[in-house]
């Protein structure tokens, strides 16, 4: 191959890797904005990370549903790239010069699977006052709106390295309920380690039973949940999780807690396939149907391996 030719054929594949962006009239689909905690970040990687981008591919093209991403990760990636203390105890600063570093190692990890999914992405940082102050969230929501309408992926972290209230207090289980009320979002979903809320601590009870369906967050929900829960890599655990799904109920936004590494998860969302914990909203006919499926082979099996063990000591 001559070296023109060689020159021809890298200006066309700059070329078609570029991506012109287009305003669409504004949607009058479904808009979701999902959320996704450090620990699911870093132990699932580039390949569940590109699995998630491929999935939101599909949820815009085949469902017309819109997502807003909330990401964790920054924190947590920068201790694992620089081999720092895990304590969540470490200094202020410490948390905020490690989120600096670890922003772009995440946003990385996103620009890669978004490009093999044929998507595009924009970085957004958020700190409290950005939703607090009328002026700047309009025009958080303005920019949301038209990278929205780009067909661009918006994906939004709280502004650590120079936010302490976040960092002290907050978590992006809040942060993906206010982004969800404030841009009006069908559904909150929260992909996290756990398949959703149990009745009890399955860790320490084998006899939890998975909550499908909560109508509303109660202030005794809250109390019987542990504040102080999460992984070691990040800060919420099920309670913020719970206090987020209030905060999206209040506004009519209906919250899903479930495992992120599950197949395909979003899709079977989409297809309203019973999965993790619904939080709001009444159950619609198809839902309460799948729903009333689940349960039935749930009991089914209870009943059975009741039955059988019965059965056993009486011979």
């Amino acid at each position: 191959m001559t070296r023109g030719r060689r020159q021809k054929l890298t200006v066309k594949a700059r070329m078609s890797s570029r991506r012109t962006l287009k305003a669409r009239p504004v949607a009058s689909g479904r808009r979701w904005v999902v959320k996704v905690g450090s620990n699911m970040v870093c132990s699932g990687g580039p390949l569940l990370i590109r699995s998630w981008m491929l999935q939101l591919r599909s949820l815009k093209r085949q469902h017309g549903i819109e997502v807003i991403w909330v990401t964790s990760g920054a924190i947590a990636s920068a201790r694992e790239r620089t081999g720092l203390s895990k304590k969540k105890s470490a200094p202020l600063a410490e948390k905020q010069a490690l989120s600096a570093i670890g922003q772009p190692l995440v946003m990385d990890l996103y620009n890669v699977a978004l490009q093999s999914a044929g998507l595009l992405g924009a970085q957004v940082l958020l700190t409290y006052h950005d939703m607090a102050s009328t002026h700047r969230r309009t025009n958080l929501q303005n920019t949301l709106e038209k990278l929205l309408s780009w067909d661009v992926i918006p994906i939004l972290n709280e502004n650590d390295a120079v936010a302490t209230e976040e960092i002290k207090f907050g978590d992006n289980d809040s942060l993906s309920a206010k982004v969800a009320t404030h841009l009006k979002a069908d559904r909150l979903i929260i992909l996290t380690d756990v398949d959703g809320l149990y009745d009890r601590d399955p860790r320490k009870d084998p006899r939890a039973q998975l909550i499908p369906h909560l109508k509303t967050v109660t202030l005794d929900h809250l109390r019987q949940t542990n504040s102080d829960g999460g992984s070691d890599r990040g800060t919420g655990g099920m309670y913020s999780k719970l206090l987020a799904a209030r905060v999206a109920a209040q506004k009519g936004v209906e919250t899903v807690l479930v495992r992120g590494d599950l197949p395909s998860i979003l899709l079977r969302l989409a297809a309203d396939e019973v999965v993790g914990t619904r939080i709001g909203r009444r159950l619609g006919k198809n839902l309460g149907k799948n729903l009333g499926k689940s349960l039935g082979k749930s009991l089914g099996k209870s009943l059975g391996k009741s039955f059988g063990k019965s059965l056993g000591r009486s011979r």
